[in-house]
């Protein structure tokens, strides 16, 4: 009697870590370079966007089936960002505008117009109502409401805004761009008498500031900039000694000048960044030192995305291609 083969192959290899196909998928189709990727909240799919206009949606598993192509924008979508709820995508783009998608469907819900220039950054509220805010090359921060016709709040800014993350409360819209500061704009004081929203700004980054996260319990924002470092801000309200927690380097940006994005893993451990040099950098969240550089791509990487549930970062970059890729536990 012949052994049995099944399962030996299994054997061969660096241990599995996650319950994709492969420990590296591929992922192709975009006509241009890919500036945007996210993983949305359940795990199951993800979706990219970028100079070729179009969204793309995938499937994290089996063969990563590109499921639906969103158009309808008519220049470079920018950012993407999936609902909380995950029944709805942001998107806003070089066309001036920030749209709203139904995931299940693909067919667009709405088309916020009232930006006058590139619209580069737009985050969804972290719980409660869908709304989102946007911040673009006007110098305007605008926070949309789906219920209501225009912006539902406006913040003005003096520079450029490149981009902006909701506080976990939705209470607190954070900004940055072309003057290098982190600003805090505060809600309720918006758009009243005697205020211009503005409740502070953090000095520290030395070049455009191009990513925002604020981390999974709401506590800390994570910040990406030209001037090739990361740092990490306590978001709280009253803070002893810095508000920069932590600076990280290792990566880089360069002429090209794109606005690489950031992220955190959910379970807050580490972080994650585009860089100019092809590489994926993770750095250890606790003390900031560089853990990954992981090749691949042939072109900067622009955004990276960590998978909700299981240890899979997600980047994209301007070789027009995505990379889904297992890191060890």
């Amino acid at each position: 009697k012949k052994p049995k083969q099944s399962g030996a192959l299994m054997t061969m290899g660096p241990e599995r870590t996650s319950s994709m196909t492969a420990p590296i998928m591929m992922l192709q189709g975009h006509g241009g370079e890919v500036l945007s990727f996210q993983f949305d909240p359940s795990g199951k799919n993800c979706a990219s966007a970028g100079h070729d206009k179009d969204i793309f949606l995938w499937e994290v598993y089996g063969d990563c089936a590109n499921y639906a192509v969103l158009k309808g924008h008519k220049a470079a979508v920018l950012q993407i960002q999936y609902s909380h709820d995950n029944e709805h995508l942001w998107s806003c783009s070089a066309d001036k505008t920030v749209m709203l998608w139904d995931t299940e469907t693909g067919k667009r819900v709405k088309k916020f117009a009232g930006h006058s220039s590139f619209v580069n950054t737009v985050c969804p509220s972290r719980q409660g109502d869908n709304m989102a805010t946007s911040g673009s090359d006007d110098g305007m921060v605008f926070v949309w409401d789906p219920r209501q016709r225009g912006a539902a709040v406006s913040f003005t800014d003096e520079y450029q805004v490149t981009a902006v993350e909701f506080s976990d409360d939705g209470q607190t819209v954070f900004s940055g761009g072309l003057d290098n500061e982190i600003k805090v704009w505060d809600m309720k004081m918006a758009d009243t008498a005697d205020s211009d929203g503005l409740r502070d700004a953090w000095s520290g980054h030395t070049d455009t500031i191009t990513g925002l996260k604020v981390s999974p319990d709401g506590t800390m924002l994570l910040s990406n900039a030209m001037d090739n470092s990361l740092r990490l801000w306590d978001t709280r309200p009253y803070v002893e000694g810095e508000r920069c927690k932590t600076i990280m380097r290792g990566h880089s940006h360069s002429f090209e000048k794109n606005l690489l994005r950031c992220s955190w893993s959910s379970d807050m451990s580490k972080v994650a960044a585009g860089s100019s040099d092809r590489m994926v950098h993770i750095w250890d969240a606790d003390e900031g030192k560089l853990l990954y550089k992981l090749p691949g791509h042939t072109a900067s990487v622009n955004d990276v995305s960590f998978h909700p549930l299981e240890p899979i970062v997600g980047s994209c970059s301007s070789d027009k291609k995505i990379f889904l890729g297992e890191i060890k536990v």
